[in-house]
């Protein structure tokens, strides 16, 4: 772990390694669980794929002193909310996806959504999680040339990565299928359906 100052009243916490997705899942979870608690005064905490930034502290320099000796457990697997995101599996991309992962098409659906996901981050667009849970013999990598636009709602992976594009935009992922489930809605509460911690089960529904 590396504590590392991020302006007046911001801390970085960052790891490195193959587990440092883990310990940032179970790091995450300690500092909302003292959050909550009333044992950490901060304003926003923001995972992402190595780091944890603690913004909004009021003495961040004595909290950098005291965050190596924090116990964060391992998260439980089956511990968070689970959203459930119906597919359609007809993505411009399965065929090559199938390729890279050495099984015919229409065995893509099964694979994936076989599979149980974890929100580790969100980003690059509103409503955007980064999803883990495909394991290594399975990541693909993105597309040489990104797409101009993708539609809302494209399912696709990337690296160790599956995620769901919130809205029309450009992007580079390999695509597998569409869902008409909405992911972000500013008029809703909350506007995002996906936050850091939330389960995710993808479930193939036939194509109309």
């Amino acid at each position: 772990m590396r504590v590392l100052p991020a302006g007046p009243a911001a801390l970085l916490v960052e790891w490195g390694g193959p587990d440092a997705p883990d310990r940032v899942r179970a790091f995450y979870a300690e500092a909302v669980r003292r959050r909550s608690a009333g044992l950490l005064e901060v304003l926003d905490v923001v995972p992402a794929a190595r780091t944890v930034l603690l913004d909004g502290l009021a003495d961040p320099a004595a909290l950098a002193l005291e965050l190596p000796g924090w116990s964060a457990p391992p998260v439980p697997t089956g511990a968070g909310p689970l959203v459930e995101i119906p597919v359609v599996y007809d993505g411009a991309d399965l065929a090559e996806v199938a390729r890279r992962w050495r099984t015919a098409p229409e065995e893509v659906a099964a694979v994936h959504s076989g599979l149980d996901y974890r929100v580790a981050f969100c980003g690059f667009a509103p409503g955007f999680g980064y999803l883990t849970g495909l394991p290594e013999r399975l990541h693909v990598p993105r597309r040489p040339t990104p797409r101009t636009e993708v539609p809302a709602g494209s399912v696709g992976v990337a690296g160790e990565f599956t995620g769901v594009y919130p809205r029309a935009s450009p992007g580079g992922w390999q695509l597998l299928g569409r869902t008409d489930l909405v992911l972000f809605d500013p008029v809703r509460d909350p506007a995002a359906l996906l936050a850091p911690g939330t389960r995710v089960r993808f479930v193939p529904v036939a194509g109309g």
